[in-house]
């Protein structure tokens, strides 16, 4: 049976191949939903090795983070953008996943990261959790873990209220938007921890920023970041 069902799945690949989510062209069987060429080529940083890199220099003055990273950086017109849309508007969670057990590798060769004790995507609000299906931050975070064996923690950060899409907003509108926005659910279980926070792209840090002032709030926590993408 396990051989008909090899055939059939063969003949499919076939006919109607798979094709990369950033470039377009046929995958291979052992390949998805990137190929290995684009992922090889993407722009990637090298932040996780870099404890003053640009994202900590970002939030210098405004939270107190103790490490941060991303994999690659952000450019209009690149295939990561390419990607990004389609993680976030085309029901690709899997995109989230690859690219997170990247960026869960890079952190691991960095051997910085050894001490986090939990992973806390930035939370969607319900309303846009049911429309899109799934939250592409927790599908990184589902990478990264996958990878570093650090759990995930889902529902400890909370998105209280509905915002708009920030893509074409200032810094101050975008702080308007989510500043106050945000909540923890379970203060007891992230005292005295270190906790990664994970987003898809970083831009002003607003986002990163509100979650960021109500995670420390909790009694002795820590707080490092990582993203994919720092525009």
């Amino acid at each position: 049976m396990k051989k008909i069902f090899q055939y059939f799945e063969d003949f499919w690949f076939l006919f109607f191949p798979h094709v990369c989510e950033a470039c377009g062209t046929a995958l291979h069987k052992n390949e998805g939903p990137v190929c290995f060429k684009c992922l090889y080529e993407l722009p990637r940083t090298d932040y996780s090795s870099d404890l003053d890199n640009p994202i900590v220099q970002l939030f210098t003055g405004r939270i107190k983070i103790e490490k941060a990273t991303a994999l690659f950086s952000f450019h209009k017109g690149s295939r990561f953008r390419k990607l990004l849309h389609s993680l976030k508007y085309k029901n690709k969670p899997e995109i989230g996943i690859l690219l997170g057990k990247e960026l869960g590798a890079d952190m691991l060769k960095s051997k910085n990261f050894k001490d986090i004790d939990f992973i806390l995507p930035v939370p969607l609000h319900t309303n846009r959790l049911k429309q899109r299906g799934y939250n592409q931050s927790e599908m990184i975070g589902q990478g990264i873990s996958a990878v570093t064996k650090i759990p995930l923690l889902i529902n400890s950060l909370v998105r209280n209220k509905e915002t708009v899409t920030q893509t074409k907003m200032t810094k101050e509108e975008r702080w308007n938007n989510v500043s106050g926005k945000f909540s923890i659910n379970d203060s007891e279980l992230l005292k005295n921890k270190h906790v990664l926070l994970v987003d898809d792209v970083l831009t002003t840090g607003s986002t990163i920023e509100a979650c960021g002032e109500v995670l420390l709030e909790v009694e002795g926590l820590k707080l490092s970041i990582a993203v994919l993408a720092k525009a």
